[in-house]
This record gives structure tokens, C-alpha cells and sequence, in this order.
């Protein structure tokens, strides 16, 4: 009977701490939106390019699905685009919470203007990078035709890239309209219980992706540090020590308190790895094991954790529902 009462009681606890983490996301996060405009680098054949691709096979063009590069997706100045791109989508997801509505995150209210500050940076190295994309443009046209044969078209490219590469951000908002419960109580009503929902849910998700990352990152350097390859340690990157560093910089910049277990498990984590160096984990071979077996002993936790808190399915539907704000 004490052990009903014990694990009803932890129940409580863990539903009183998820509820007050709803509301600390709600009231200290707001809702960021991060899009980009992407000139394309492929095009599909025309009807006629595939029946003439098609020949060569003795095949019928309409079953066929074939397309064309339009430039050298691997030249250096496009690359560099790419990389501005990739890294202004990693600084937004490492800035934010997920929250189950798409193309939609949470940022701490207070980190909005450094935010701004970050991506107007990005926005700027972005534009220099379009620059450059257009002076060297000629050329890699030049060098689709050459490639391309009779599949190149003029008409395929832009007269000047100009606004055809961008990144632009906003703030949507993602609670009921205040004019709804003047207008529409019921609705209001039901509108508020769905906003109240996603924020249950995102609290859900903020915490399976930290667990997701933990588990990943442990895992990575447990295994780099156990076990040996042709009779010597492991070889292991500064990354895999330095990775765990910035998750924990990030977890306790953006952790909500949802979860005292996980909690726990991030605190035991960072006292393990705390003040050791790469270097030392190369040098020092009784603390590599020391750290290798604390990180095995952590694995199983995390692991029994994972099983305990399957990934939820969050309704992202395709179509609004009637009621949906438009």
C-alpha cells in the first residue's frame, strides 16, 4: 500500500512540475518563424527532353522522370552560400524549443534582440555571399552549356540573382485572439484548450530532444573511450568532449525545469566531464576508464529513460480544421 501511495504521490509531483513548466514556456517564450527564398538548381526535363532522353533506353518518356543541374551545385562560392544557410539553421534550432505547429519554434523572450542581432549578421554575410554568387554566375552558366548540350536553356536562369536568395524571420503569433471571446465565447474556449495543448505538447518535445541529444552524445564518446583499435585507444576528435559542453551551455539556457529526472541525469553528466580536457582523455589512461565507466553507468539510465518516455505523435495536420485561424 506505502509503495501506491509513494508512486501516486511521485505522480502528482511529476504533473504538478510539467503543468508549471506549460506555464513557464508560455509566459517567458515566444514563437519564431524562420524562412528562406532559394533560387532552385534543378529543373524537370520538358515533356519533349524526356521522350528525346527516352530513346536512348527504348522507353516511353511519360514513364520516365528525369531532370537537369543547372549549375555546379559543388563550386566553391555556391558552397559557401550553402554553409550560410546551413549555419543559420543550426544557430536557430540551438536557440530554440520545437513546438508541434511546422516551421514554428520557441526563443526566450529575453533573447529576442540578440536573436535579431545574430540573424541581421547572417542576413548581411548572406547578401555578400549572393554577391559574389552573381560576379562568378557568367561563368557557371558558361559551364552548364558546355555540360548541359541541347538540354541548356537560357530561360532557365534569372537575369540577376538579385532577391533571389534571402532569409527572413518573424514572430508569429500563437494564441487565441483576444476579439475571439468578444465575438465567439464557445469558440474562444475551444481555441484556448487547443493553444493549451500545444504548449502540453511542446513542453513534451522540448524534453525528448534534449533526452534524443544526451543519449546521442554520450553514447558517441562512451564508445570512442572503451575498447581499443589493433591494440590502441580509440581515436576521438576534441567534438566529442566539446559537443557535450555546448549541450549543456544550451540545456541550461533553455530548460524549463519540466522534468527533475532529466534534470538530475544533465547534472550527473556535467560533473563527469566537467574540467577535463580532450588532451587529458588522450594522455591520462586511468581517467579515460574512469570517465568510459561513469559514461556506461549514465548510458543505461538514459537508455531506461527512453523506454519510459516514448516518442508522442504530435497532430500536425495538413489542413486546418474547422475553427483553425487562418
Amino acid at each position: 500500500m506505502s509503495t501506491t501511495i509513494q508512486s501516486m504521490a511521485r505522480s502528482r509531483r511529476a504533473n504538478a512540475t510539467h503543468h508549471l513548466a506549460t506555464d513557464r514556456l508560455r509566459q517567458s517564450f515566444a514563437a519564431c518563424r524562420v524562412r528562406f527564398k532559394w533560387l532552385g538548381t534543378s529543373k524537370t526535363l520538358s515533356p519533349e527532353q524526356k521522350d528525346q532522353a527516352a530513346e536512348s533506353f527504348d522507353a516511353e518518356g511519360e514513364f520516365l522522370s528525369a531532370g537537369k543541374k543547372l549549375i555546379n551545385t559543388r563550386d566553391p562560392v555556391y558552397r559557401d552560400l550553402v554553409a550560410i544557410r546551413t549555419q543559420i539553421r543550426k544557430f536557430w534550432k540551438d536557440s530554440s524549443l520545437p513546438f508541434p505547429e511546422p516551421g514554428v519554434r520557441l526563443i526566450r523572450q529575453d533573447r529576442i534582440d540578440s536573436f535579431n542581432e545574430e540573424l541581421t549578421d547572417f542576413r548581411t554575410r548572406l547578401d555578400a555571399a549572393v554577391r559574389n554568387l552573381e560576379n562568378e554566375f557568367p561563368e557557371l552558366k558558361l559551364q552548364a552549356r558546355e555540360r548541359l548540350g541541347s538540354l541548356y536553356c537560357d530561360t532557365d536562369y534569372p537575369d540577376s540573382l538579385d532577391g533571389q536568395f534571402a532569409v527572413d524571420w518573424d514572430y508569429p503569433s500563437i494564441d487565441v485572439p483576444e476579439y475571439l471571446r468578444r465575438a465567439n465565447p464557445e469558440l474562444y474556449e475551444e481555441q484556448s484548450r487547443r493553444v493549451a495543448q500545444r504548449f502540453d505538447q511542446a513542453v513534451q518535445m522540448a524534453e525528448q530532444a534534449f533526452l534524443e541529444e544526451l543519449d546521442r552524445l554520450v553514447n558517441h564518446l562512451a564508445e570512442r573511450l572503451s575498447g581499443s583499435d589493433d591494440g590502441k585507444p580509440k581515436v576521438f576528435r576534441d567534438t566529442a568532449v566539446e559537443n557535450l559542453g555546448e549541450f549543456f551551455r544550451r540545456f541550461r539556457e533553455l530548460n524549463i525545469g519540466s522534468s527533475q529526472q532529466l534534470d538530475e541525469l544533465v547534472d550527473r553528466c556535467e560533473r563527469v566531464v566537467r574540467g577535463i580536457e580532450p588532451r587529458q582523455l588522450r594522455d591520462n589512461e586511468s581517467l579515460r576508464q574512469s570517465v568510459s565507466t561513469q559514461l556506461a553507468a549514465m548510458q543505461s539510465n538514459l537508455d531506461q529513460m527512453l523506454i519510459d518516455r516514448p516518442r508522442r505523435n504530435i497532430l500536425r495536420p495538413s489542413q486546418p480544421r474547422p475553427g483553425d485561424r487562418q
